[in-house]
């Protein structure tokens, strides 16, 4: 099994043997030793239902990207927040356009989040590195010239499941209407937002956070009732 740290972007080989079948292990992370959670029920069939489809193959650039800021050397102030306390949202935008990103700023401190604005896409896997977000609201062009190469989708899908499940992807996008499932699913995203419908953007996240936390809390209830979970 290929293991990727969600800190340190390290990525690793465990033997199969090794791992327990149908079990939650922890194991350190042998770069970092950030402590990774690797979800053995998760590779059951009945998985297939979740609605993050991760399937994309990573584009050559996009690897190299991932890669040098894999093995960059540490750097504290690359950490997007020195403390946090408990039950704090964090929100990570990906926007190029400053009216765009000024009226995001706006919406997503209304909601509470604290909000990471980096300026490119190597910023962004940077702060990544150090901090699991809640939110990450993603622009199709932010720092690459189309969507099937924007780095930070990239990342995202290679990220593990267990992981990915517990980060909201937004994309802003003009190629897809608003909440068309059908474009979420088939670019492994949460929602997608076209631009016209920007104004609207605080209303279309909150029903589709509600929606998505919904859909977790029943999944996670089947798993228990069949002993998966």
């Amino acid at each position: 099994m290929e293991v990727i740290c969600n800190q340190c972007l390290g990525k690793f080989n465990i033997s199969d043997e090794k791992i327990p079948s149908e079990q939650v292990v922890f194991i350190p992370c042998p770069r970092c030793k950030n402590r990774l959670t690797l979800d053995t029920r998760a590779q059951r069939p009945a998985i297939q239902n979740d609605p993050v489809k991760i399937v994309h193959p990573a584009r050559s650039s996009d690897k190299n990207l991932i890669e040098t800021i894999s093995s960059s050397v540490y750097d504290a102030s690359e950490k997007p927040f020195d403390f946090l306390g408990p039950g704090v949202k964090t929100a990570l935008a990906c926007e190029s356009d400053p009216a765009i990103l000024s009226k995001l700023r706006f919406v997503l401190k209304q909601m509470g989040y604290h909000t990471v604005e980096p300026p490119n896409a190597s910023d962004a896997l940077k702060k990544m590195r150090f901090h699991a977000f809640d939110l990450i609201v993603l622009n199709e062009l932010f720092d690459c010239p189309s969507l099937d190469d924007n780095p930070i989708l990239t990342y995202l899908n290679d990220v593990m499941m267990s992981v990915r499940r517990n980060i909201f992807l937004a994309l802003i996008t003009t190629r897809f209407r608003t909440m068309d499932n059908m474009a979420a699913f088939n670019k492994s995203v949460n929602v997608v937002i076209h631009l016209k419908n920007l104004d609207e953007i605080a209303k279309i996240l909150r029903r589709s956070i509600d929606e998505n936390l919904a859909f977790y809390s029943i999944f996670q209830e089947l798993l228990a009732k069949t002993g998966k979970g």
